[in-house]
């Protein structure tokens, strides 16, 4: 076979177009996507080498859970709470306004165990967020200084959740974050909730790891009493319906206050919306506070989607250009055909590349992995779909 190499100035320019968005992308995927799977190891090596856990300081530890209409997750998931092994918490659940059996079953279980509490947020209560209030509420009635944060349809992976995240509050940390996973259950929307909640988890987890940390979950997220109300909790940000985990950490979370823990035992579980209608609600809330992150941030987040963009721009392109130019018979390469060539193997080690990061982080953390073909459905289709709903006029806001 002979490969003709004459091209021209633009093939050239092709060419180092589509080699820059190629290694900008797989330089996201090894720095930060590769992050926790990193530390996962790295962790695990130090606790082969030092296995003696009781080096670290037990330290008391409210968890804080925030309910409104949740009896029937309340009487699934608290009892794993309750039965953590860990030898001084408390339990506070807040009851946001509750119409259901949400507080009966509550109390029925605080008969039984002294360590949970609970506390509502006033009827009536004028304010943009009754959950910040709500949170703000647990917060003054907790009688430790570590905040453990979780939803009432969450449930720990094991009963070392509060152990692992505990970990975190080493060497003085003020803030910890962890991953908080979905079931897994038959139908596209599930895979849809999973790939998503994987890919942006990965993210911002890799992103505190490598020093940029810029927000956390309320599924499983923890911070000092003290540094809450030293930093002013919500009081910047109660005119906002949604954002009391993500828009607090990040406003006040730096390298050297935060740390992630990352492990099975550290997991949280919860089932994930049923319908496209529920998922598009909540991704919208979720992202209707994006505008209000750091500008820093906000130029962080902005590159990975556009780089992405582009490159599949770019290979489409380039495909449709140069296909005509291919010859393999009489096993000739043209010259025009090289820059073809370049957009499918760039293309394809890309995807392989990715899919291999996810399904190996997925792996470590005990999820189910994501096929090819969804991971390349997933990856061109939800950053237009976060696209357009934050173009497009929020005017269901209210509603939520």
């Amino acid at each position: 076979m002979t490969i003709d190499t004459n091209l021209y100035t633009i093939d050239w320019i092709f060419l180092g177009a589509l080699a820059a968005l190629f290694l900008g992308q797989f330089y996201f995927y090894v720095r930060y996507m590769c992050a926790p799977a990193r530390k996962m190891r790295k962790d695990h090596k130090s606790q082969i080498k030092n296995p003696d856990s009781e080096i670290d300081k037990v330290h008391g530890v409210s968890v804080v859970l925030c309910a409104h209409n949740e009896a029937y997750n309340i009487s699934q998931y608290l009892q794993a709470i309750l039965t953590q092994d860990y030898p001084e918490y408390e339990v506070i659940v807040v009851d946001d306004g509750s119409e259901d059996e949400t507080r009966a079953i509550v109390e029925s279980y605080m008969v039984r165990d002294p360590r949970l509490h609970m506390t509502f947020v006033p009827l009536g209560a004028r304010v943009g967020s009754t959950k910040k209030l709500a949170l703000t509420l647990a917060a003054k009635a907790a009688q430790y200084d570590y905040l453990l944060l979780t939803d009432a349809d969450c449930v720990p992976e094991s009963d070392q959740w509060i152990r692992e995240m505990m970990k975190g509050f080493r060497d003085g940390k003020d803030i910890v974050l962890g991953f908080g996973a979905y079931f897994s259950e038959h139908g596209h929307i599930n895979r849809l909730v999973r790939y998503d909640t994987l890919f942006n988890g990965l993210h911002y987890l890799g992103a505190a790891i490598c020093g940029h940390p810029y927000m956390g979950v309320g599924r499983n997220l923890a911070y000092r009493k003290e540094f809450f109300f030293e930093t002013g909790g919500f009081v910047h940000l109660m005119t906002y319906r949604a954002g009391d985990d993500d828009l607090f950490v990040n406003q006040v979370a730096t390298k050297a206050n935060t740390a992630v823990v990352l492990n099975r035992d550290s997991l949280t579980w919860s089932p994930a919306k049923k319908t496209m209608k529920e998922w598009w609600k909540q991704k919208r809330r979720h992202l209707s506070v994006s505008p209000n992150y750091r500008i820093g941030t906000q130029i962080r987040l902005a590159l990975e989607p556009l780089t992405r963009g582009l490159f599949y721009a770019l290979v489409i392109a380039m495909m449709v250009l140069y296909f005509p130019q291919v010859q393999l018979w009489p096993w000739e390469v043209g010259a025009l055909a090289i820059p073809f060539l370049a957009a499918i193997g760039a293309f394809l080690l890309r995807w392989f590349i990715q899919t291999g990061i996810l399904n190996a982080s997925a792996h470590k953390l005990g999820l189910k992995r994501m096929s090819l073909f969804s991971v390349l459905w997933f990856d061109i289709a939800l950053p237009l779909v976060s696209l357009y709903m934050l173009i497009v006029p929020k005017s269901d806001m209210k509603k939520w």
